[in-house]
């Protein structure tokens, strides 16, 4: 279905944006392995990700980041600085133009990607792009190709994937997102049921939260907290430690 216009602010965790929607999260990483740049990653069987060269048959780490392995595919998330998006990663994408027959998506990495009308669930006529999404509008994506020139393909055709509606949208650094989500899922886990919001994260360093805003106020605070901390042991324990005593469930 067509939808309304609908204008957005950002405001800061690093950032904190303003948004519409619903979200499903993604935790795909393998390992949280720190590698230097000519580490080896694999070597043989595997193929070259982002962040990553290939000599002698062996695939090596080109950057400072954390070793990622999707199905047989090896890469480096870099410690800082953008998103290095990866073949199935679910991402938080923000419009920022239209054309007559795609839009182009903001999602955190080094260039907008376009998101094409036969990627998305409704049937869009040439033209009437902006019946749909416009700029400024906030969307969840898969990601379905990186190729080697880093040319990224998205796509909103798979089941939960959609236009964001509602709720807050945070900023976090992207190599910080699987101790957000934690093993198994704990860590998401124990910001969900303390704070009683609905919480989704992006590969990509978007973190969307819905709930009473005190609530969100609340898991911003925890998600920084574990941003800040990222590498420290015992944190689940403290973040849990955080909202017992704020909402008074510890008691």
């Amino acid at each position: 279905m067509p939808s309304g216009h609908a204008s957005r602010v950002f405001i800061g965790i690093t950032n904190l944006k303003r948004v519409n929607g619903m979200q499903r999260e993604s935790s795909r990483e393998t390992a949280r392995e720190i590698v230097v740049p000519g580490d080896l990653l694999s070597g043989s069987g595997m193929k070259a990700g982002p962040g990553t060269y290939v000599d002698g048959g062996s695939v090596y780490a080109a950057l400072l980041g954390i070793r990622s392995v999707r199905a047989n595919t090896v890469g480096v998330v870099p410690l800082a600085g953008q998103y290095v998006p990866m073949r199935g990663d679910t991402v938080i994408g923000k419009i920022v133009d239209m054309g007559a027959s795609n839009w182009l998506v903001d999602i955190n990495a080094a260039h907008p990607t376009p998101l094409h009308v036969n990627e998305v669930p409704w049937r869009v006529e040439f033209g009437e792009t902006g019946r749909f999404m416009t700029i400024g509008d906030l969307v969840l994506l898969k990601v379905i190709g990186v190729d080697e020139l880093a040319k990224v393909q998205v796509s909103m055709k798979e089941h939960g994937l959609r236009k964001l509606a509602g709720g807050m949208v945070a900023d976090v650094a992207p190599a910080k997102v699987p101790r957000i989500i934690g093993k198994n899922g704990s860590m998401i886990q124990v910001l969900k049921n303390l704070t009683g919001c609905r919480i989704y994260v992006g590969q990509n360093g978007r973190i969307w939260i819905d709930g009473d805003m005190d609530n969100i106020l609340l898991a911003v605070e925890a998600i920084k907290l574990i941003e800040d901390q990222a590498h420290s042991s015992g944190l689940t324990e403290k973040v849990k430690d955080l909202l017992e005593k704020r909402t008074g469930k510890g008691e």
